[in-house]
């Protein structure tokens, strides 16, 4: 088992780089450049285990990928209506939950059977909040049964519709944000008779609807509410050219160990600024901190930026987080780094609304908990709420990553502020979304060791 070893910083933290591109872009990337009529080519998609799984799964249905260098890749587009049944009907999506959910809604409207797969995981993961829906407009799709959460998870089956079948219209009001869920119903209505229409509560990350409106989709967006309708559309997927910007949730750990560790001078170039992903930096302003944002123009219609930390007024954390509602949603993934600048920031506080973290890779407000606890940091635990009292991180935690790996990254990066050295169990999990990111820590001087 792969761990990390993190020592306290004994000096600043300097430097300039790039993140990997970003996740969510890059798993649509692959599917919408897969149903496009045309050669697409993308550039700086993220090189995690995840993505790939994507591209892998597309690769199986029949699409022509080719890797032009390092950086750029050719996709031949196979249009709508050009997908083919896997060689093997078992598709594994690993550890990717964006990879199933979004795949499912694809999946669910061609006339072939196929049956999604993933890691341990990722079979826990909650399935039902795609499967409903979808059954409901007449895709047959069915999950394993959890029998302690009543809810479906995979393996998903999927079987074929019957020649001349199409998905029918939806509408659909979900209880609780999420992208990936209304990603998959919007996929699943490229191939319906009728119209698709999610309403969120608040609005989530916006990259399924800017990728579709840029390749030509009738799609039309109201605030929280997203509508596609088909009718009277050629159902032509113009191909992309896309220059995937730096994934956000990447650059969130950055941001907060530059706050971390006093007098630190940080520079993320190329990150995406689309506002549904930066409540992390809001609520790192509300604390006095921050980052000042240098817009660079755009990527894919994708706002593009530069990061800067330790610059003008930013700098040491001030105050406590207030975290909910609206907030929350636009900072979901980035909650851990958060966590990790909370544990370390004067007063209280509070992040509330945390459902959905309980149902991602990990149930990551319990693994918040126990990371916060190994360091000796005073929380506690509300429902879906977590309230931490900073304070001084003490030396020799030794944290669980529960196969989490933004859990790993907050624990590296809450460890450059601990009295001692740090034990960060099982970091493999880290290659699924930023596999360099050791390798940066020590390139702005952090002390972190890698050990087999």
């Amino acid at each position: 088992m792969r761990r990390w070893i993190v020592r306290p910083a004994t000096r600043p933290l300097r430097g300039a780089f790039r993140v990997p591109g970003d996740k969510s872009i890059s798993h649509r990337a692959w599917i919408l450049a897969s149903l496009a009529e045309g050669t697409s080519h993308l550039r700086g998609m993220s090189p995690g285990d995840d993505v790939a799984r994507t591209r892998g799964i597309m690769a199986a249905l029949g699409v022509e990928i080719e890797d032009l260098d390092e950086r750029v890749v050719r996709v031949v587009g196979r249009g709508l209506g050009g997908l083919c049944a896997p060689a093997h009907g078992t598709l594994d999506c690993g550890n990717a939950g964006t990879t199933m959910r979004l795949v499912a809604g694809v999946l669910a409207a061609q006339g072939f059977d196929t049956t999604l797969v993933g890691d341990a995981s990722l079979t826990r993961r909650p399935m039902g909040r795609i499967a409903r829906p979808l059954r409901a407009r007449g895709a047959s799709i069915e999950g394993a049964i959890d029998p302690v959460r009543r809810d479906e998870t995979a393996p998903l089956v999927i079987r074929g519709l019957r020649q001349g079948r199409r998905l029918f219209a939806s509408e659909e009001s979900l209880a609780v944000a999420s992208a990936q869920v209304k990603s998959c119903l919007l996929l699943s209505g490229l191939f319906a008779d009728g119209e698709t229409s999610v309403r969120e509560p608040t609005l989530s990350r916006d990259h399924t609807e800017r990728m579709l409106s840029a390749m030509g989709a009738p799609l039309r967006t109201m605030g929280p509410v997203s509508q596609l309708d088909p009718r009277g559309w050629d159902g032509v997927l113009a191909p992309l050219d896309l220059d995937v910007p730096g994934d956000a949730s990447a650059a969130a750990f950055w941001v907060v160990a530059a706050h971390v560790v006093e007098g630190s001078r940080v520079q993320v170039r190329g990150v995406g600024i689309n506002p549904t992903r930066t409540g992390f930096l809001e609520a790192l302003r509300d604390q006095g901190g921050g980052a000042a944002v240098v817009p660079k123009g755009e990527a894919g219609g994708e706002p593009v930026g530069d990061l800067h930390v330790g610059v003008g007024p930013t700098g040491a954390l001030r105050r406590g987080a207030r975290v909910a509602g609206e907030l929350t949603a636009r900072c979901i993934d980035e909650i851990p780094a958060l966590v990790a600048a909370a544990a370390v920031s004067p007063g209280e506080s509070r992040f509330d609304d945390l459902a959905e973290l309980r149902v991602k890779e990990s149930d990551r407000v319990a693994a918040l908990a126990a990371m916060l606890a190994a360091f000796g940091i005073a929380h506690a635990v509300t429902g879906d709420g977590l309230t931490v009292a900073g304070g001084r991180p003490r030396g020799g935690a030794v944290v669980e990553t529960h196969g989490d790996h933004r859990i790993a990254m907050a624990a590296a990066v809450l460890a450059l502020a601990a009295e001692g050295e740090t034990t960060i169990d099982d970091v493999a999990c880290v290659d699924t979304s930023d596999p360099g990111f050791a390798a940066i820590l020590r390139g702005l001087g952090g002390d972190i060791e890698v050990r087999e």
